[in-house]
This record gives structure tokens, sequence and C-alpha cells, in this order.
């Protein structure tokens, strides 16, 4: 089990951004890894109340979940691996293992036992190294809908805003306020809700 800041910058691009920065930094479709990322909340959306998320992300093989709590302008992130028998039992039986996860959601005055699997967002993600950073490029389906994004993840906030917008700038694309995945994912979602509200 481990704690880390979040500390990263994402902005949304149209396909044909995505498409440009891929070729700009060599990113070719086998560089592309698979993930899913599992959602949870209450019925009544009290994580998302509390700016918080909680996921379990399953990518070659392995399994973490995570809650993500606010850290100031930032996120702590709280990961905790899961086995396959683990994730499979939290996905199907909403039966939540013990460890630092749920000591945090009960800190939270969030009892396990009310959380509710929403649904998946499954990202086709590329990785690499860029100006002390992390450099990201991400696909992502979820709900029917599609969208492409960039993130840079940064040890230091401000030096990581620098290069981000630098980026963008570089490469001509607008900033655009973009919410994080788990936040899209809960948008679209409440969206269908309203569109066919017997579902």
């Amino acid at each position: 089990m481990a704690k880390e800041i979040e500390i990263e910058f994402k902005n949304l691009l149209t396909t044909e951004e995505f498409a440009k920065l891929s070729s700009a930094f060599n990113v070719e479709e086998s560089d592309f890894l698979s993930q899913a990322n599992h959602y949870f909340d209450t019925e009544d959306f009290k994580l998302k109340d509390a700016r918080s998320a909680l996921r379990i992300r399953s990518k070659s093989g392995q399994h973490m979940l995570t809650l993500k709590t606010p850290h100031g302008e930032d996120l702590l992130e709280t990961h905790q691996p899961l086995s396959d028998k683990g994730a499979e039992s939290l996905l199907k039986r909403g039966r939540f293992p013990e460890g630092e996860v749920r000591d945090t959601l009960l800190e939270l005055n969030i009892d396990p036992a009310t959380l509710h699997h929403f649904g998946t967002l499954k990202t086709k993600r590329s990785e690499q190294p860029f100006k002390g950073g992390l450099l990201v490029l991400d696909q992502s389906e979820y709900l029917n809908k599609e969208d492409f994004e960039l993130e840079y993840e940064a040890a230091d906030r401000s030096e990581g805003e620098a290069i981000f917008l630098e980026l963008l700038e570089t490469f001509q694309i607008p900033v655009r306020p973009t919410k994080n995945k788990v936040r899209r994912f809960y948008d679209e979602w409440k969206n269908k809700q309203k569109e066919n509200p017997s579902e």
C-alpha cells in the first residue's frame, strides 16, 4: 500500500490534435497499452460530492484499488493492490477488502458497504518521459462515448504547469477546461439516465 500526491495537468484533444501529438512524439499503435478503470461511489454520490474518487485499475493482469482525495490544489492517492480474486469479489459481490483504502473511506464517514460499481472506462494509453515529468496520451471509451486527452504528470506544480502550457502553445492546441476521467464518466452516466430514466 502507498500514498502519493498526484500533480497532473490535462487537456481534451480533438482527433486531429491527438494524431498530431502521437506523430510528433513518435508514438506507434503498439506503444498504447490497454487499461480499464472500474468506478465506485454511493448511490447518492458521496465520494463525488467530497471531490474524491474510487476505482480499480486493471492492466497487464494487475489490479490496483485507488482512492483519490483532495490535497490542496492536488489529489492524494491511496493505493492498494488487489488479487484477481479480490478484484472480482469487489466488482461482482461488493465485498470490500480490509486495508488502508477502507480505513480512509471510514474516516470520510463513507460506509464501504454502500459503494456501488457504476461502470467501466477503457483507455488506450501511451506514456513517455518529458522534461522531468511524464507525458501521457489517452484514448478513452465509456458509455458509447470516445474522447482523447493529453496529460502531464509533474513533481512540481508551477514548473509542471509552465511546461504543459508551453507544450499546448507549441502545437497550437487551445487550453480547454478538462474534468478528470471519473467526472467525465459520471457526467455522461447522468446524461444517459436523463435520456433513459427507466434504465
